[in-house]
């Protein structure tokens, strides 16, 4: 028998990165929602060694990691440059995508800014799903760009229905809305690599000091 296949990317624990990918990243730290509901942000990240590597690595047949790591100048200064962190999971995320796009017959683009995101970005003004590598923004299907009513809501139905515990934001110009674009996550889904500690969240402590 083969070797057991190994994913080709190392996985780190955030809380012994360096300060400032820390400061960047909240590794384990507890965010809020827009409704004040508290969060746990991912502690257990993926590492990406370069540019290249994201453009050469596909996480399944049609999406390769680069497309869900494309930020702008609006994220936090050290996660621009590699080694870049994502959350473990981006790779369930990518799955979720590949259903769609098989579903659809045809390309699903995500916009810049629109995969994985910092809880430093400076479009995440509460916890938000794509900081945990769990929420995409789509703004083009094949050759429709979603950016009217009748277009984000056709697909965002497409999407809920091929997609088990998918959630669509709506269509409008209102905080929480979107116009120009097709935003879907599956909420803030903590990915554990199985080589990781059950201990991670500091459940074995809390055992001891009852």
């Amino acid at each position: 028998m083969g070797e057991a296949y190994r994913f080709p990317l190392a996985i780190v624990d955030g809380l012994r990165l360096d300060k400032p990918l820390r400061d960047a990243l909240l590794p384990g730290r507890i965010v809020y929602d827009a409704a004040g509901r508290a969060r746990r942000l991912p502690r257990y990240f993926y590492e990406i060694p370069s540019w290249e590597q994201a453009r050469n690595l596909q996480l399944s047949p049609s999406f390769a990691l680069w497309e869900f790591i494309q930020t702008d100048v609006r994220e936090a200064a050290p996660l621009r440059a590699f080694p870049r962190y994502v959350p473990c999971a981006i790779t369930m995320l990518a799955l979720c995508l590949e259903r769609l796009r098989v579903a659809l017959g045809t390309f699903v683009h995500i916009a810049a800014n629109g995969g994985y995101r910092s809880p430093r970005h400076a479009f995440s003004m509460n916890a938000t799903p794509h900081s945990w590598g769990t929420a995409v923004n789509v703004y083009r299907i094949g050759d429709v760009y979603l950016d009217d009513r009748e277009a984000i809501e056709r697909y965002a139905a497409v999407a809920r229905g091929v997609l088990p515990g998918a959630w669509t934001r709506p269509y409008g110009t209102q905080r929480g809305e979107t116009d120009d674009h097709l935003h879907i996550d599956f909420g803030y889904a903590l990915l554990l690599p199985r080589d990781v500690p059950d201990d991670h969240l500091g459940f074995d402590a809390e055992r001891r000091a009852s």
